[in-house]
């Protein structure tokens, strides 16, 4: 009887989707031990040559593994760190890893540090980056989820950027100091936005060739609400140029719109500012915008903003419902930039999860119970703006998870979106292809493949039960090839599609 109102539930819940293998050449590494166990990945980077280096945390250590171009170990370095030493942000270029780390020894003291890997040579070393003071334990640097603002290197890989927040009682301020990316000797340093009455909140950072920085985010009128009394945008946008002899500011101006936080990406010499903007608050999204920069004159060139396309609403909320959210032109929200990639025509794409957080009260039984936070990480938009800054496409996926679950990168100049589901993928009788799993389903992973029009394909990389369980999220793309980790305390593996 069991099996009989199973079989009817999925038969009305909808239809499994036929689905293809993946076009990627899947291969996985031989298993190896660690001699320290941790699951905490600080970050991972792949050099041209196939070499992988691994970073993580273990209590009081920093561990940093090579793998060679099979993804065997040559080298293992554990390196102790201070009890009060954070990992604040990492660069990678050619060879060489740079992680960054902030030790507080004392209640105002901040010592930047700076480890760098070698993946060449195997080599590991650690220097102080400066030294400077904070007030009542202020955050020496900003950050939104998933994306770091505080460090940047520029394209040739000469100069590193590092952006501080140095905000005192009476008055913010901000710092840009700018090195040498070989001998970490300083070029140059210099304040901004020093205001008695207005924060500035930072969005990222980007330094050019000739060791120009761009640093961008938001300028509060009023104290922190993105809203004044009237309705209105409490803020600007502000994008700063800071050079050794300067630093000047320029305003990028909004209209009626209202948005959350804004990325740069460079294309054909032009810097891009790109995000979601509503016409209700920062943190829904009507459509994509795009902000031309001429950064020799230092000037908005082009302002486009585009709705989102129907095909986003039909994804997310099937083909009967997307026609009304379509011409209502319905607000989505919580989407916040995770992934901003550019293809080999100059297109950019923009690729956001869905993150909120629900908070929940658990009964232990008769002495009564807890608050529990739990954490959403659901639907994905993937919006395609051209190099001239029209919106090509937009899709996006319906999914549900409490932890961070998806990577994407271009290879080929097709979109891949790399995300765990259920076993089977199901079809809703309204069009939708819901990814999640269910309560008693095994999972597979999968590769969501998009055409250079949007088209996209659901392909299975593999079913999980009886296999090694993987963490896209954690995983790197680099020459043309994406490694992950899988989840195993113990044994570790890497699966690799090429």
């Amino acid at each position: 009887m069991k099996k009989i109102l199973l079989l009817c539930f999925l038969a009305l819940s909808g239809v499994i989707i036929a689905q293809s293998t993946t076009n990627l050449n899947v291969s996985e590494s031989a298993e190896y031990k660690d001699e320290v166990k941790s699951t905490e990945v600080l970050t991972i980077h792949t050099t041209s040559s196939g070499k992988t280096a691994i970073v993580r945390n273990a209590k009081r250590d920093l561990l940093f593994d090579i793998f060679d171009a099979n993804l065997i170990k040559t080298v293992s370095k554990v390196v102790e760190s201070d009890k009060d030493e954070t990992y604040v942000g990492d660069l990678f270029y050619k060879d060489q890893l740079k992680l960054f780390t902030v030790y507080a020894p004392e209640k105002d003291e901040r010592i930047i540090y700076c480890h760098t890997l070698d993946i060449a040579t195997g080599t590991h070393t650690k220097t102080t980056l400066f030294t400077t003071t904070v007030e009542k334990k202020q955050s020496l640097f900003g950050s939104r989820k998933n994306h770091k603002t505080g460090f940047a290197l520029s394209p040739n890989g000469k100069y590193i950027a590092v952006a501080t927040d140095d905000i005192r009682k009476n008055k913010n301020s901000y710092t840009i100091r700018v090195f040498d990316a070989a001998s970490e000797a300083l070029q140059y340093e210099r304040s901004y936005q020093e205001d008695e009455k207005h924060e500035f909140i930072h969005n990222d950072l980007f330094i050019d060739d000739n060791a120009a920085v761009y640093s961008l985010g938001k300028l509060f009128r009023n104290g922190r609400s993105n809203k004044n009394s009237k309705g209105d945008a409490n803020y600007v946008f502000v994008l700063n140029k800071i050079t050794k002899d300067k630093a000047d500011e320029l305003i990028v101006k909004l209209d009626d719109e209202h948005i959350q936080s804004l990325t740069i990406s460079q294309t054909n010499d032009k810097l891009h500012l790109l995000g979601f903007y509503s016409e209700r608050n920062a943190s829904r999204v009507k459509g994509g915008c795009d902000f031309v920069i001429d950064t020799n004159s230092f000037s908005v060139t082009t302002k486009k903003t585009h709705p989102l396309p129907k095909q986003v609403y039909e994804d997310l909320y099937g083909y009967r419902t997307a026609e009304r959210k379509n011409d209502k032109k319905k607000e989505l929200k919580n989407f916040e930039v995770d992934y901003v990639l550019t293809d080999s025509q100059g297109g950019t794409y923009l690729i956001a999860e869905e993150f909120y957080e629900t908070t929940t009260y658990v009964r232990t039984g008769t002495t009564g119970g807890y608050y529990q936070t739990v954490y959403h990480y659901d639907d994905i938009l993937v919006l395609k703006f051209a190099a001239n800054g029209d919106l090509a496409w937009g899709r996006s996926v319906f999914k549900r998870d409490t932890s961070p679950s998806y990577n994407a990168f271009l290879k080929d100049d097709q979109l891949h979106i790399i995300l765990n589901s259920g076993k089977n993928l199901t079809e809703k009788d309204d069009g939708r292809t819901k990814v999640s799993r269910g309560w008693f389903e095994s999972s597979s992973l999968y590769d969501f493949e998009y055409t250079v029009d949007g088209q996209v394909a659901y392909n299975k990389i593999q079913d999980n039960r009886g296999n090694e369980y993987y963490l896209p999220f954690y995983g790197t793309y680099a020459a043309d090839t994406f490694i992950m980790m899988n989840d195993g305390r113990k044994k570790k593996t890497f699966m690799t599609l090429k």
